[in-house]
């Protein structure tokens, strides 16, 4: 399975979202989620990609270790949870906003896992949770449709590269 690159918005364990700000090299602080609520893992995006929503590719990347925003992490694609999320706040209208997952090239903990069957599904049932709950938050709807294999994934990746 070919690579990707994924920058790092958010570190695994933070109540602050992060944004980076394109064509620069900064990263702004977005919000800060209620007291005990903390990303699950690193959650960053695709370079060079535009999903239906206007912005890049999101990836959670599921690893023993948490980095820093603006880290780039080279990974394998081991598939994604096809989704839809209101546009804005108390919207009805709803767009396709997938979640990518990957796992780090240099993982230990992980790196026999190939699929997302290969994770507990406690895992994909909790990031379902939680971007439930952090869209719920916002006055957004977010679903999850689907779970998608890692050749659909890297296939809807290349469809929306730039």
């Amino acid at each position: 399975m070919e690579s990707i690159e994924v920058v790092i918005e958010t570190p695994k364990g933070s109540c602050q979202k992060y944004d980076y700000v394109p064509n620069t090299p900064f990263f702004k602080m977005k919000k800060i989620l209620p007291s005990g609520m903390v990303f699950p893992y690193d959650f960053g995006f695709i370079p060079k990609t535009k999903g239906e929503d206007g912005d890049p590719l999101d990836v959670i990347v599921i690893s023993e270790f948490e980095s820093f925003p603006g880290v780039i992490i080279k990974c394998r694609v081991i598939g994604g949870i096809k989704a839809e999320q209101s546009e804005e706040k108390d919207s009805k209208k709803m767009i396709r906003n997938d979640r990518f997952l990957a796992i780090p090239k240099c993982s230990n903990i992980f790196q026999n896992v190939e699929k997302m069957e290969d994770l507990p599904k406690m895992i994909t049932d909790q990031l379902e949770a939680f971007f439930t709950e952090y869209n719920r938050l916002e006055g957004k709807k977010f679903k999850a449709l689907e779970k998608m294999n890692p050749r659909e994934a890297q296939r809807l990746i290349h469809k929306q590269l730039q």
